[in-house]
Formats: structure tokens, C-alpha cells, sequence
């Protein structure tokens, strides 16, 4: 395996930049994921790395070769699409062996490499049935163990699972994430689907409209994210965003809302929101931050409830602050009901405080 390196690479259409400077390195052995939504320049990166489309500007890296000009046959990477790819009228065998058949190797290591992947893949009773035969999961373990028995350099994903139903594809993410813990394998895997992202990814790619907004963990992606966008993208349900006015009354900062109620701000908050290029800023809370009361509480926010939507093993309620949506989670044993008047009350230690003007988030100096 191998690491990849990406330098302020440029993907131009006539005068529209589908990927603007975008520059990040994966490590030998790390799964990364592309997210972001669609038109976000995640696939369009993806395929700059395998060569199906020439780069406009920057530089690419895998290993320690420049790969810039090199078809995507010499790259050394394998591809795993979500249609699967799979040659209808050969069996399981043959459509791995095909790769290994057109680099003209011996049969005998062919049948070696063969039935390793399938081990690995738990396909070895699959080998003589046909694509027809096999369920989608089952394809697509075929699909993955194509790639397997080139070994390349990295393993290039796109949206392998969006072909699958919902319970199949939790139990592909499943295996996906054993593969990659089995073989150490390098892996880029685009997926706008940021679930799969946050539940197998080592790191993180935020992409929007061409550009990187944020490279990390998925840990850190969603405690700390860098900008609104990332804010509510990563996340299910997305994160709440109010847009609010700073305001200072005798030398204490508070966040005012146009619906008349404030919030005010603890001394280390306070130190974010003076960072703001102007007075607007915007408060950011997740679900399971901001606690509801059924009855006034000082320092709650009246608010009434908008939409109850049970999941079954916790209820989200939306709350309409005068203007402003923000989702809460409940115990589902909780009752509550739509129209309802409530207060809430947020997680000081963990709010974000965003700038309303340039949407970067605000950190104390």
C-alpha cells in the first residue's frame, strides 16, 4: 500500500473550477472518506486520483511517484464502483481472475490469488455461480475482491453501497470496515451519505462547491467543525443554527434573537463571540446539547413545539424559537405534543458560536 498526496490540485471546466486547490494527504493505511453533496467536486477529485480525467493544475502523488501524466492503468489502484462492474456471463472466479489473466500470469498463482480474496471476502461457495445468481451484497463482495487480487497501491471507492437496501448496506459498512482492518489497505471512498463517512473514515474530507472546508477525524469534524457548512452537514439530525445579535448591556454579552428573548453568554463564550467581524453571529447546537422543560426555567428559552417525530428508540422535536428551528432528542417514554409552549435551555460547554458574516467559527484569541 501506499500513502497519496494531493497539492493544490485544480480541476477546470472552461471557467468553472469543479475542484479549486484542494490539498490533503492520506496516510499508508488510512481509510478517508470524500463527503459532501452532490455537485460538491467529491467524485471529480476521486476520479483526478485514478486518471480517468486529466488534471487542470497541481500535483498528485501516489507513493513516491508523480502520477500526474500516467494512464490509470499504470497508477497501480483499483476502483470499486457502486454499479459492481461485473461481467454477466463469467462466474465469480472468472471475473476475478480476469485482471490477473490480462497481466498474463501464471494460472497457478491466479488460482492462488483467486481463492485468498475469496477467503478473505467469505465468497469461496460463491466462486462458480454468475452475477445473476448472487445477491446485491454478494456482488459487491465480488466487485471488492476484483480489486483485492490486483493489490494495488490504494483502493478507489465511489459510492459502492448507494445500490443497496438500507439493512444491507449497515451490514456492508460492517465488512468494509473489517476488510480494511484486515489487510491495512489505503482507501479513498467518496459516499454522500456522511454516516457512512463518520462510522468507517479515519479522516474526514468535507467538501462544498469544489473546495475543502475541513480535513480531520470524524471525531473532531463533529466537535469542532471549522465553518456552518460542516456544522450542518456532519451530523444526523444536522446541527440547529440561529442567527442572533451579539448585544452588550453593561459590559455583559448576551446573543439577542428578533423574537425578543436573549441568551446570555458564559465568560469563555463571551471570549469567542468578540472575535465576530460583526455583530451577527450565529449559535450552534446539537440535539443531544440543548435540554427541553415543560415549564418556565430561568435562563430557558420559550419556544413551542413544531413537529414530534418518533424513532422508537428516542423522539426528535423541533422547537420554533420565534424564527428559528432547533431539533431536540427526547427519552421516547417522554410525552410531548405538537404546539405546545416549552423552554429550552443550551449546553453553554457545548454550543458553537459561528461569525455571521464570513460563517467561520469563533474561537477565543
Amino acid at each position: 500500500m501506499a500513502r497519496v498526496v494531493l497539492e493544490n490540485v485544480v480541476k477546470t471546466y472552461g471557467s468553472v473550477r469543479a475542484v479549486n486547490d484542494v490539498s490533503f494527504t492520506v496516510e499508508d493505511g488510512e481509510f478517508v472518506a470524500l463527503v459532501g453533496p452532490s455537485g460538491c467536486g467529491k467524485t471529480t477529485t476521486l476520479n483526478l486520483i485514478a486518471g480517468l480525467i486529466p488534471i487542470s493544475g497541481g500535483d498528485i502523488h501516489i507513493g513516491d511517484r508523480l502520477v500526474n501524466d500516467l494512464d490509470p492503468k499504470d497508477r497501480d489502484i483499483a476502483m470499486v464502483f457502486q454499479n459492481y462492474a461485473l461481467y454477466p456471463n463469467k462466474t465469480v472466479f472468472k471475473n476475478l481472475a480476469f485482471p490477473l489473466q490480462m497481466r498474463k500470469m501464471p494460472k497457478a498463482e491466479i488460482a492462488a490469488k483467486v481463492n485468498e480474496a475469496a477467503r478473505v471476502l467469505d465468497i469461496e461457495r460463491l466462486l462458480q455461480r454468475k452475477p445473476r445468481e448472487l445477491s446485491g451484497g454478494q456482488q459487491q463482495r465480488v466487485a471488492l475482491g476484483r480489486a483485492l487480487v490486483r493489490d494495488p497501491r490504494a483502493f478507489l471507492m465511489d459510492e459502492p453501497l448507494s445500490n443497496l437496501d438500507a439493512k444491507l448496506r449497515v451490514q456492508m459498512r460492517t465488512e468494509l470496515k473489517r476488510f480494511h482492518q484486515e489487510l491495512g489497505a489505503t482507501v479513498i471512498y467518496v459516499t454522500h451519505d456522511q454516516l457512512e463517512a463518520v462510522t468507517m473514515a479515519d479522516k474526514m474530507a468535507v467538501m462544498s462547491g469544489g473546495n475543502l472546508q475541513q480535513y480531520d477525524s470524524p471525531k473532531r469534524v463533529f466537535d469542532h467543525p471549522v465553518n456552518m457548512f460542516v456544522a450542518g452537514f456532519v451530523g444526523s439530525p444536522a446541527m440547529s443554527l440561529i442567527p442572533l445579535q451579539l448585544d452588550n448591556v453593561a459590559g455583559t454579552l448576551s446573543l439577542k434573537s428578533e423574537a425578543g428573548w436573549s441568551l446570555p453568554l458564559s465568560e469563555a463564550n463571551a471570549a469567542k463571540a468578540r472575535n465576530t467581524s460583526s455583530r451577527n453571529v450565529v449559535l450552534g447546537a446539537r440535539h443531544s446539547t440543548v435540554r427541553l422543560h415543560t415549564q418556565a426555567q430561568a435562563g430557558a428559552i420559550p419556544g413551542v413545539t413544531y413537529t414530534v417525530e418518533p424513532t422508537g428508540d428516542v423522539t426528535f422535536v423541533q422547537i420554533d424559537l420565534g424564527g428559528a428551528i432547533v431539533i431536540v432528542s427526547l427519552d421516547p417514554n417522554i410525552e410531548i405534543r405538537a404546539d405546545q409552549p416549552v423552554w429550552l435551555e443550551f449546553d453553554q460547554e457545548r454550543i458553537h458560536l459561528f461569525d455571521g458574516e464570513t460563517e467561520r467559527a469563533l474561537r477565543a484569541s
